[in-house]
Parts: structure tokens; sequence; C-alpha cells
């Protein structure tokens, strides 16, 4: 991975300006099974306080070969949830969401959070 990422594990994560970018190598058909690792990884490697306001949340679960059984929205939740309390106060901060599923060169999901403008 380029410089400026914490983490070595399955999830890591970078700040470019007010973005920030998660990245988690690996797919399951299970949503339930992000969460804890998300949270985890957050807790542990993160040092920042969440902020008020709205935001605009983009999920990308890339695959490779036929997409997995998973239903997006369960992903999104999961992934949302994770994440609260480190990025936003609360989801309900989420003025904007974008949760899509594409052919990759490697499975992996991106979550990028910003500001909304």
């Amino acid at each position: 991975m380029t410089a400026g990422w914490i983490g070595t594990g399955k999830v890591r994560l970078r700040e470019t300006g007010e973005t920030v970018e998660i990245t988690i190598d690996g797919l399951t058909t299970q949503a339930k099974y992000y969460k804890p690792l998300v949270y985890e990884f957050m807790r542990k490697e993160w040092a920042s306080r969440p902020s008020w306001g709205d935001y605009v949340v983009e999920i990308v679960m890339e695959h490779v070969g036929e997409p997995p059984h998973i239903d997006l929205d369960n992903l999104a939740k999961a992934l949302l949830d994770a994440i609260k309390g480190y990025l936003f106060h609360d989801d309900a901060q989420v003025a904007r969401l974008l949760v899509e599923r594409q052919p990759g060169e490697r499975e992996r999901i991106t979550i990028r959070v910003f500001p909304r403008a």
C-alpha cells in the first residue's frame, strides 16, 4: 500500500484532507463479520474524535468473478455501526450514502467518509 496508511492487517485507513478512506481486504457473505472487524481496528488504531455535521459515506465492494450473495443494505448498516462514534457521532449524520458492488482486481471493500459540502 502507499504511504500514509495506518494498519497492517485486513483493515487499513488513511486520511487525505478531510476524507478518511478505509479498506478491508477479502469478502465474506456474512455482513455481520465486518462490524467487529472494523470496530476493533478503529478502537485500537484510530486516535480521532467524532465530529458533528452532515457526512457523505461511499462504500464500494469489489469482487473477482461472480459477486458474493450479500445484501448491500446489510453491509452498509454493519459498516456504519462500526465507524459510528469514531468518524461521526451518529449514523443519522449520514446525509448521502452510496453503496455499490463492482468487479475489481481484488476482493475488498473501500469506505470513503467526508463532510458534506
